[in-house]
This record gives C-alpha cells, sequence and structure tokens, in this order.
C-alpha cells in the first residue's frame, strides 16, 4: 500500500509508517502549501491512500462526485501524542480485516467506519 500524508498528518507517524516499510510521501515534506484538490490529483495519479485530520476530502469526494476517487483515511481522532495516528494504523493494518483500498474510511478513538465507492454501474468496487 502506499500512502500520501496530508499536510497535517504528523510526521513522527509519517517516520512510523516508514520505518514499518510502507511508502509514504509527505506533502509537509514534498509539496507544503499545495491545495486540498491537488493533494487529490496526487493521490489518483500516484495511487496513494490519503492519510488526513482534514474532513474536506469527503466533501471533495462525494459532493463533487469524482470519477476515481483516491481512498482517504480520515482520522477524526488526533490523540495525545503526534506518533497516534501512525500507530492507530498500524493496530488497524496487524489487528483488523479492513481493506483501505477504494473506500472513505473514518477512523475515531474507539470506532471505524467504512463507506466504499461505487463503480458506475452501483456497485462497490
Amino acid at each position: 500500500m502506499k500512502f500520501l500524508a496530508n499536510e497535517n498528518f504528523p510526521l513522527p507517524s509519517t517516520k512510523l509508517l516508514r520505518e514499518l516499510g510502507f511508502d509514504v510521501k509527505s506533502i509537509a515534506e514534498e509539496m507544503f502549501g499545495i491545495s486540498d484538490n491537488e493533494v487529490v490529483a496526487v493521490a489518483q495519479n500516484e495511487q496513494r491512500i490519503i492519510l488526513t485530520f482534514d474532513s474536506d476530502y469527503g466533501e471533495i469526494i462525494y459532493r463533487y462526485g469524482l470519477d476515481n476517487p483516491p481512498s482517504v483515511i480520515y482520522f477524526r481522532d488526533k490523540g495525545l501524542e503526534p506518533l497516534f495516528a501512525g500507530r492507530m494504523l498500524q493496530h488497524l493494518m496487524n489487528n483488523t480485516g479492513i481493506s483501505f483500498e477504494n473506500a472513505f474510511t473514518v477512523v475515531e478513538a474507539n470506532n471505524i467506519r467504512q463507506r466504499q465507492y461505487k463503480n458506475s454501474n452501483g456497485y462497490a468496487t
């Protein structure tokens, strides 16, 4: 899996995921200041899953009906320290059968909600 850490995603969590062997590109390190729409375009072009604390991606994807939207993992709970999101994602990948691809996933401290994207026939992809 390839990830795209949004500008607001903590750098310590990004580094943790890299240390665990994941391919994580960081907006804060490489493209600081680009718009949310540009983040979406990078994720689409590079087939990366967006890691973010920004709820705006739900609006971009669902309100504007993007074709071939990127997967998003939206962390609603920031935790108490900068490694929280990285550790939470590590835990979810190691201990659940959740697939993050082709979906908008909302991660809260004690709950995970996921909405699978649908293709043009109305079926989940």
